[in-house]
């Protein structure tokens, strides 16, 4: 593989990204949930219309897509960012701290929008490829699954892309290092809530009831056996209990309790054993219990897979942009990402970004003190320039 268009390609971005932190900034200080995102994607399609890219609104509600055309070439090449932000009360005490109590940019987004305006303005301007680039800025990635929300809205027929891509920051990796992996990287998701009905009794005289609190607190101990027991040490996957609620006084005994579950899994055969074992578990134990069950059982996000081919052509990439010593294999993580879907699409590759180590940017996602480094930007709108211009030379 030929070098980058530029051996100074990471200087030359740099220079342009001051204007794209100051974007970053804006879009932290304003962060919109899932689905809500019109500010920011106004903020989007106004950059890319004076960058000189087709704009088309509305895919997956506040999606957009940027499409820039160079060339004769037919080959086409999809990039993805988010822009949604999250539920959370930012701590974090920054100027430019979210104007918004409640609503915070604490998983990185507004700095991967930004990453990918900065990248969008180099190659409109100063790189010449030969094919179709199609940038998808899309909301809703925070558990709502707007990626999914926008194929359906037609994202590849409208957009057709050969491969596709996307990056997240990832804190405890330094700032200057690219991390990939092949083959499964994140978790699928799932979610189930679980209602059972009992029958209210004193609490001085339980045997008139039935007790859902008994029953709840055995569902809640023995849903772990089905990973510690069940399931291939070698193969991971994650039940968390996340909420029981039942009963509001001392003494009473509760009529309904709620259950909320969530369950991870990194092989999709591991991921239907245990939806299966989980709804066989609570029935039986309900039955047990003279309680009754209802199970929502909702299938979110699928397994992350990364294609092979795919993810050797962006680790070459990385090597030539920073250097073989500065691109790491990552291994899998639990947590999931719903650019899943798109993989199940079309090829491509999810890569990390380092975020900074220590309080240079190492603080955890989903934090209240989290803050995505303005010194990994260039970086990685560096990245996306080279693969774009190397994908389409």
């Amino acid at each position: 593989m030929n070098k980058p268009v530029s051996a100074n390609l990471l200087s030359s971005v740099g220079d342009i990204a001051p204007e794209f932190v100051e974007i970053r900034q804006k879009i932290h200080a304003h962060p919109e949930l899932a689905f809500q995102e019109l500010n920011t994607s106004n903020l989007v399609a106004e950059r890319l219309k004076s960058f000189g890219y087709e704009v088309h609104r509305g895919l997956g509600t506040t999606g957009v897509v940027g499409r820039l055309k160079k060339g004769t070439g037919s080959k086409s090449i999809g990039i993805r960012a988010d822009m949604d932000a999250l539920p959370i009360f930012e701590k974090t005490g920054l100027s430019y701290q979210s104007k918004f109590p409640g609503k915070m940019h604490a998983c990185g987004h507004d700095g991967h929008t930004a990453i990918l305006l900065c990248a969008a303005k180099y190659l409109a301007e100063s790189v010449d490829f030969n094919g179709v680039l199609n940038l998808i800025f899309q909301p809703a990635e925070e558990n709502e699954g707007g990626a999914l929300r926008m194929i359906e809205d037609g994202l590849f027929d409208k957009f057709p892309c050969d491969e596709i891509y996307a990056l997240h920051n990832s804190p405890g990796l330094p700032v200057g290092q690219i991390g990939v992996l092949d083959g499964p990287a994140m978790a699928s998701f799932d979610r189930a809530t679980i209602t059972l009905h009992g029958r209210n009794a004193h609490g001085a005289m339980p045997h008139h009831g039935i007790d859902v609190m008994q029953c709840a607190a055995s569902i809640v101990l023995g849903l772990q056996s089905i990973v510690s027991r069940e399931i291939d040490s070698l193969k991971s996957a994650v039940i968390t209990v996340g909420a029981l609620q039942a009963g509001e006084t001392f003494n009473v005994v509760p009529e309904v309790a709620t259950i909320k579950i969530g369950v991870r899994a990194l092989d999709p055969a591991v991921r239907e054993h245990a939806e299966q074992r989980i709804k066989d578990f609570i029935t039986t134990q309900a039955h047990s219990y003279r309680v009754r069950a209802e199970i929502l059982y909702e299938r979110k996000y699928p397994v992350l897979v990364n294609h092979a081919a795919q993810t050797g052509f962006a680790r070459q990439v990385a090597v030539n942009l920073v250097g073989e010593e500065n691109v790491v294999k990552r291994t899998p993580v639990m947590g999931s990402e719903d650019f899943a879907y798109m993989l199940e699409h079309r090829p491509g590759s999810y890569v990390r970004l380092g975020n900074g180590q220590g309080e240079d940017g190492g603080c955890m996602v989903h934090n209240p003190m989290y803050n995505f480094n303005d010194k990994a930007l260039p970086l990685g709108a560096a990245f996306w320039v080279s693969l774009t211009e190397t994908y389409l030379r």
